[in-house]
This record gives structure tokens, sequence and C-alpha cells, in this order.
């Protein structure tokens, strides 16, 4: 069943954003941020205050799509007035691992005795700080932040051997929002 779908996000104070062929640009004194918005069939008017996603004939795929579009512009929003951290811990059972950051990458020495390094991606626009044991990420993108989490996780994640016994690696501690 086809409905019409009208959304409407208001713009909070300080920012300004532009929409131009899919792409939104948001921005404050500070920073920019911009994320391309795949929205078919669905009409994005912008003025001063809000943001409306339209829809004439819209099913409930068109409405999951909008939905998700505005809450991708929340994170813009918060992300924009104050930067995402997620907080990482080494965990080491048996042997010491040292970590330290090269431009664009995150190299895992030592991890289980290997030789090679295990190195994870640092996805531009995110900033990682290690003191010790300890790993902060901090982000304008909530994704970007997210994903380099991923990545340094998944870097360290065990193969081939029983996870009870091999507790090592470096796990998330803290998200944004939320703590574990």
């Amino acid at each position: 069943m086809k409905h019409a779908i009208s959304e409407k996000i208001l713009i909070p104070q300080g920012i300004s954003c532009h929409y131009n062929s899919g792409i939104l640009k948001c921005s404050n004194n500070k920073s920019t941020m911009e994320r391309k918005l795949n929205l078919p069939s669905t009409d994005v008017k912008l003025s001063s205050e809000s943001i409306v996603f339209e829809c004439k004939k819209g099913n409930k795929n068109n409405f999951k799509k909008i939905k998700s579009a505005i809450a991708h512009i929340n994170n813009i929003f918060s992300g924009l007035n104050e930067k995402f951290v997620y907080k990482m811990e080494a965990c080491n059972v048996h042997f010491p691992m040292t970590i330290k950051v090269d431009s664009k990458k995150l190299i895992i020495n030592n991890f289980l005795g290997e030789k090679t390094p295990r190195v994870a991606v640092i996805i531009p626009n995110v900033d990682v700080e290690v003191k010790g044991t300890l790993l902060t990420l901090t982000s304008n993108d909530r994704n970007a932040a997210g994903q380099t989490a991923a990545n340094i996780e998944k870097a360290t994640k065990i193969k081939a051997r029983d996870r009870r016994i091999y507790q090592d690696g470096i796990f998330i501690t803290q998200k944004p929002g939320r703590k574990l």
C-alpha cells in the first residue's frame, strides 16, 4: 500500500547545510561533514531551519530509508557539536604486545608471539591516542570512528585457537552514548 510520506528534521543553531545532487554538506565554524543520501523517489527540501523529506507514493522501504537518513543526519549534527569517543583496551595473557600509530595505520607487534606485525587501518579524520594498553579514538564522524574501532578489533582476532584460553586482543570498552 502506497502512502505519502513526509518527515522533517530541525537544523540546530550554528549549523548550516547545503544539499546538491544527492550530497548533504553540513558545517559549523570549526568543521564540515558530508553524507551521500541515496533516497530514490524522495524529494529533499532544505530551508534555513529544517530538512524535509517527501515521498509522494512511498512504501515501508522508502520510510525505512528516510528514517535511516534522519539518524545519519542526527549523528552529523552531534558530531559537529562534539566529538565521538571510543575507548579500547589491549589485553594480553601470553605475550606482551606493543602498539604504535604510524600515519594511517595502527601497528601491533608481538601479538601472541608472532614475528610479523598485525596492521589495522585508521580511517581519515580519526585520531588514535595510545597510552600503554589504553587506546582512545576520537572523531567528528561516528561511522569513521566505529569502523576504525572495528578494524582494530578485527586485526587482533584469533583464529584456530581456543578462545577460552587465548583471550588476547584489543577490545572496545566504551562506545559513545553507553558504557560496556
